[in-house]
């Protein structure tokens, strides 16, 4: 049964065009996932797909009586209660409890954030009965199991599907199909049959293959051009008309481009960031309350919900330079209060925090940098200078604003573009410590390719609150656990390590409070290590060292491959023998010694 049918859509921004020309079938049984770059226009096509907006040109028909859940980039809700935003039944309430907002349940709408706005509201749609679905950035605002809750839901829905996120494993898990949209145009990707894979790894793979397809295109047309070219300086023959014709086609030929690219080259992030001395952030004994709670009775939180008075139990960690910390854990639990604390925005109820004399925090934060929405991109920016420098076009043509974008309206941008600017705005300032809360919300995937990059080369500190599971595989090493009742606890092997224990911890009969325990109780192995003789390096510094002796074992032993493929490839050159014999060596040697760096300090941390 065919529940959306669009066809020749076209939309437009003030002075930019967005799409032409996309058409798409939506059946019973279709799960289309839509991604592009931030400004492509995705949030505009769900908007004309649900009816909340007019296309510049073409037509979108519904099948008959077919009932369409709509989830908005910015949905409004109802006045009144929560409860009553998403019928007053049990299923509502369950519902409210599996994403996080069971505390808020007799609140008010309009007192809510706007995260929270698009928890209720995408409660309130999975209760209903619905034929077809048009999410936009559903997994925005959720955590971890939350998400893992709705993934599991989408992907037993039986109905049609289409949505735009920008998690990688939602989209992996939940999509048969994929529309691209790149340059104005739509691209359909779905694998060969619904056994071969999903529509996330159909995109990727038919992407990578048009920009082979155009690549080698290019080269073709520059080497019949050069043929042309060469012909028409010998000096053509113009009396017939086939020559002219000839002389014609190598002309146009010659003076042909290809298409633009979709962005000028990569993201430029490296804006530099200020030396970090041996001391980062140090917290000793933080623990954090809401002023003006009494014990035992409800306050509310930095997400807005309601917790116990008690948010952080007095705990000590080390941030040391190249330190890559994920903190983790329920909606409510004080993810982004810890954030706050440790950049001074909160003063904690209880203990310390040391900071280092060199220490420059950047603060990418869940919220964003208040931006002007009246300004252009180049104002923000520019900041107090008034006009741009010829640093500050730079830098925005390193974040991919060109010179159109530069002039644009910041109230005229997409979210994603808007997040982008934000994260321009925090590195601007060269900080060696960055704190980032929600990085991933409303970026793009290619932006979000870029950041993990980025990182993973970056001198300085990381703190991270995410609850993009790839995102937190790519950038941190250990992650701080909070368990929602005060607790909290570093767990080795990042967010892998803190899921893997979660999930073989039989927590279905247990409290809040003794899940908490269980996560902060040490193991007996742990406890049989802790009597060993301990190390003269931090915790922080010795995992570090490990990660970084990894990476140069990893290079060195591709460095060996590489010259051992040339010894079999040099035939009987003894000369040339002879030299591919000394690199061997010395990539051997290089080998041994990571391989012993490795292992010598892999023993030291356990």
């Amino acid at each position: 049964m065919i529940l959306i049918d669009a066809q020749g859509l076209k939309a437009s921004r003030p002075n930019r065009p967005l799409f032409d020309d996309i058409s798409l079938t939506l059946s019973d049984g279709d799960r289309i996932g839509v991604v592009g770059l931030n400004g492509c226009g995705k949030s505009t096509l769900l908007r004309i797909l649900s009816g909340d907006y007019s296309p510049d040109s073409g037509v979108v028909r519904y099948g008959r009586g077919a009932r369409i859940g709509i989830l908005a980039q910015q949905p409004v809700l109802p006045k009144g209660t929560v409860r009553n935003a998403v019928g007053e039944d049990w299923r509502g309430e369950a519902m409210l409890d599996r994403l996080g907002m069971t505390g808020l349940i007799d609140a008010q709408t309009n007192e809510l954030s706007g995260g929270q706005q698009k928890r209720v509201a995408l409660a309130a749609l999975l209760v209903s009965e619905w034929d077809a679905l048009i999410l936009d950035e559903p997994t925005n605002h959720l955590d971890l199991d939350a998400i893992a809750y709705l993934e599991e839901w989408l992907a037993n829905y039986r109905g049609g599907l289409i949505l735009v996120t920008h998690d990688r494993h939602v989209l992996d898990r939940v999509t048969t199909k994929v529309l691209e949209i790149d340059r104005g145009h739509a691209y359909l990707h779905m694998p060969a049959n619904r056994n071969a894979g999903s529509g996330y790894a159909a995109y990727l793979t038919a992407r990578i293959e048009r920009e082979e397809q155009a690549a080698t295109a290019e080269q073709k047309r520059k080497n019949l051009a050069r043929t042309e070219l060469a012909w028409l300086r010998r000096g053509a023959p113009a009396r017939t008309t086939k020559p002219k014709a000839r002389i014609a086609a190598a002309t146009e030929l010659v003076n042909r481009r290809p298409e633009a690219a979709a962005r000028a080259g990569e993201i430029g992030l490296s804006l530099g960031n200020q030396r970090l001395g041996s001391k980062g952030v140090e917290l000793h004994g933080v623990g954090f309350s809401w002023p003006g709670a009494k014990p035992g009775t409800a306050a509310k939180t930095d997400s807005g919900a309601d917790a116990s008075a008690l948010v952080l139990n007095p705990f000590d960690h080390e941030l040391e330079p190249g330190d890559r910390l994920g903190i983790v854990g329920p909606n409510g639990a004080g993810k982004s209060t810890l954030l706050d604390l440790i950049s001074s925005r909160l003063k904690p109820t209880h203990g310390h925090i040391d900071i280092g004399s060199t220490v420059k925090i950047g603060y990418y934060d869940q919220l964003g940098r208040e931006l002007n929405v009246n300004q252009r991109v180049r104002e923000a920016v520019a900041g107090d200078k008034g006009q741009p420098s010829i640093e500050d076009n730079q830098l925005m043509r390193q974040f991919w604003f060109d010179g159109d974008t530069q002039y644009a309206p910041i109230s005229t941008l997409s979210g994603g573009e808007r997040r982008r600017l934000q994260l321009l705005l925090t590195l601007i300032e060269q900080p060696n410590v960055l704190l980032l809360d929600e990085p991933t919300n409303d970026l793009d995937l290619d932006t979000l390719r870029a950041l993990e990059d980025y990182l993973d080369e970056w001198p300085g500190i990381v703190v991270v609150v995410s609850h993009d599971r790839i995102f937190l595989d790519r950038t941190v090493i250990d992650v701080l656990a909070l368990d929602g009742v005060g607790g909290a606890a570093v767990v080795r092997g990042g967010v892998a390590g803190w899921l893997k224990q979660r999930n073989s911890a039989p927590t279905e009969q247990m409290t809040g409070a003794q899940r908490g325990k269980l996560i902060s109780t040490p193991t007996v192995a742990a406890a049989e290590l802790s009597q060993k003789p301990k190390s003269s390096k931090s915790p922080s510094t010795l995992r570090r060292l490990v990660t970084q002796a990894e990476t140069a074992l990893t290079k060195a032993t591709a460095e060996l491959e590489k010259v051992t493929l040339q010894m079999r490839s040099a035939g009987n050159d003894h000369v040339k023998l002879a030299k591919i014999g000394e690199d061997l060596a010395k990539a051997q040697a290089k080998v041994n010694s990571a391989e012993e760096t490795w292992l010598a300090l892999a023993a030291e941390a356990e």
